[in-house]
């Protein structure tokens, strides 16, 4: 059941707001390109999103690529004012989270976007908001899953969303007991404020 209510109170923030973000964050992984093609979109049709944040990801898979901006122009990336690479690896998402984390405060990033897979987004937006809690941060944190049909194949993994999600909910609680994810009470905590200081942002319509 608490997984079950953080999945619905993660997902009942609209997606919309998305567009109108100061940073769009992507963690990489499981060969999953789509997770960059999908931000690159984002970030080229939408100039006033002023950061792309690019996390590494895990040199052990066989699908891991280097992060470049050679490979990300590849992938449809022009406009590199703003682009930060992670530059060491990052073979878990915690890893992943805690520099998303360091560059929102480095950079004084005001909102963020995090661009993944549907299955994994629960999991990267609870790390990410612990990761940043732990710097004692608090900005508008909005989900962006990627577009891409649930029955689609992993190139890592050779598994679906549907395969993958339960992996996921069980790391979930795992984490939770180790103080690596946000707990229900703080996400609770976190989007009443969200909700109750940045309606507007939430309730903008989509471009």
């Amino acid at each position: 059941m608490d997984v079950a209510k953080l999945f619905m109170a993660i997902l009942a923030v609209p997606q919309s707001a998305a567009e109108h973000v100061d940073a769009l964050a992507v963690p990489t992984g499981q060969g999953e390109e789509w997770r960059l093609a999908h931000a690159i979109r984002r970030w080229e049709a939408t100039p006033t999103i002023n950061h792309l944040l690019v996390a590494n990801g895990n040199p052990a898979e066989e699908t891991y690529q280097q992060l470049s901006l050679p490979y990300l122009r590849r992938l449809g990336l022009r406009r590199v004012d703003g682009v930060q690479l992670q530059a060491e690896p990052a073979p878990n998402t915690g890893l992943q989270g805690a520099w998303i984390a360091r560059q929102v405060e480095a950079l004084g990033i005001t909102s963020v976007a995090l661009s993944v897979s549907a299955y994994h987004l629960p999991r990267v937006y609870l790390t990410v908001l612990k990761a940043l809690s732990n710097r004692g941060i608090r900005v508008p944190l909005i989900p962006d899953p990627v577009p891409v049909a649930p029955g689609t194949v992993a190139p890592e993994t050779q598994a679906t969303a549907y395969d993958l999600l339960p992996g996921e909910a069980e790391r979930i609680l795992t984490y939770l007991d180790k103080g690596w994810v946000a707990t229900v009470t703080e996400l609770q905590r976190y989007l009443d404020w969200l909700w109750s200081d940045h309606e507007a942002l939430l309730t903008r319509a989509p471009s």
